[in-house]
């Protein structure tokens, strides 16, 4: 580390006399001073999102017109390794846990919601890889292990048993990625021979064995890309199935079960990973206003020829940015829980989990909140075409209110594990 001394001079407060004194010298850390510490695969990955910032930004506008990410922020993307955040290391993977997860996605968010939510679901889908058998995980990585992959845990399909497997049939909505995913994990009942369902399952398919329907006209979050996923009497071998909730109980195929990222609370992680997103983009609508302020823009119809003098302006500004910094707090928070407990080989308690959806559901409630307070700064001039903070409220608007971060179902998931009701509102905790 490297300190720096200067000397402060004090003075004599008695009265009629304002002469300086000798003074005292402090010693402080000189923050400006370059760091010895090596990077870590963290901060190489968050740097990489931020880096991609510029980029993300001309074509953000371009992404919502296209109706998805457009190819040169994927081949970015994949040329920075962030699509290989959770793959494992033996392929070449990162695997890094949910706190870098969220720092990346951010930084992604801050500047294109849409390219952080198909980041974002391509990554929690390749988490998802690290359950299944190795033979399983060569067939995905083996030949090109930096591939994108898609998923929807809703059980929205048939599945007929066949020898050595499954014959699935269904689609798939919302599924964000998919117009550059390799392979898609999607939701099945898991069935006996006779058709008794056993539960909710996972069927990992190439997607060539599927078909994309265009479904995807929405107000926000358009450049998600996330149509409808379509299997047509698919077979699944057995090896690509996996109950939903043995995952849930750390309990998956793997040969390598010391890999601790693979055995993360799965639905904590499910609803967690969503947050991300959310976060970037309400720091980008705080960037935005922020940039706009600077530049002295007045308030219309007042006295104030600049809106940083009007102390509404102040308190909006300071409301706005604490509740994203709330919403931070909350978000990370579980994160580390999520990535701690994994580390030590231990299973949540259902209230750790609850709460951790609970988490999930009030950080993004925070940040509508903060965008709200940031649109009346900025005015009706927000929600000028030109603008991109009308941009980023609607896509925020939309992805924050995904099932898995209801704020709603979550508080009722929360409150019955509080008071130890064993009887759930959900399956997925």
């Amino acid at each position: 580390m490297i300190y720096s001394q200067f000397t402060v001079r004090t003075m004599n407060r008695g009265a009629g006399n304002r002469s300086p004194n000798k003074g005292f010298t402090m010693t402080l850390l000189d923050t400006a001073a370059p760091s010895t510490t090596p990077e870590t695969e963290q901060h190489r990955l968050v740097a990489a999102a931020r880096d991609l910032g510029p980029l993300l930004l001309s074509n953000a506008a371009q992404a919502e017109t296209d109706r998805r990410v457009p190819q040169a922020n994927i081949d970015a993307l994949r040329d920075a390794g962030l699509f290989d955040i959770t793959k494992p290391a033996r392929f070449g993977g990162s695997q890094e846990g949910f706190r870098t997860f969220l720092e990346v996605v951010l930084e992604l968010g801050r500047c294109c919601g849409s390219t952080a939510w198909v980041a974002t679901l391509s990554n929690v889908t390749s988490y998802t890889l690290g359950f299944f058998p190795e033979a399983v995980q060569q067939e995905v990585l083996g030949a090109d292990p930096h591939i994108a992959t898609c998923g929807v845990v809703t059980p929205t399909a048939t599945s007929v048993r066949a020898e050595g497997g499954y014959t699935v049939t269904g689609r798939w909505g919302f599924a964000s990625a998919s117009s550059h995913a390799s392979w898609a994990n999607v939701g099945i009942p898991i069935t006996t021979e006779s058709g008794e369902a056993l539960g909710p399952g996972m069927a990992l398919i190439p997607m060539s064995d599927l078909t994309i329907e265009d479904t995807w006209y929405v107000a926000g979050m358009s450049g998600s890309g996330s149509n409808t996923l379509v299997a047509d009497e698919v077979f699944v071998p057995d090896s690509h199935v996996l109950s939903v909730i043995d995952a849930m109980q750390g309990i998956t195929p793997t040969e390598f079960q010391d890999e601790r990222l693979y055995q993360s609370a799965l639905v904590p992680v499910l609803a967690l990973v969503l947050v991300g997103p959310v976060l970037g983009m309400a720091e980008g609508a705080y960037d935005t206003v922020m940039a706009t302020l600077k530049k002295n823009k007045p308030i219309s119809y007042s006295f104030y020829e600049r809106s940083i003098d009007a102390p509404s302006t102040q308190l909006a500004m300071a409301e706005a940015r604490s509740l994203i910094d709330q919403a931070e707090l909350l978000a990370f928070r579980s994160a580390d829980e999520v990535d701690a407990a994994a580390a030590e080989g231990r299973q949540m308690s259902v209230l750790e989990r609850a709460r951790c959806r609970m988490d999930a559901a009030h950080a993004a409630k925070r940040c509508r909140e903060a965008v709200e307070l940031l649109l009346n700064v900025g005015g009706a001039g927000s929600f000028a075409q030109v603008n991109p903070l009308q941009r980023i409220w609607r896509d925020l608007e939309t992805g924050s209110r995904h099932a898995f971060i209801s704020l709603n179902i979550n508080e009722e998931i929360y409150g019955r594990a509080l008071l130890g009701i064993e009887e759930q509102v959900s399956p997925f905790i």
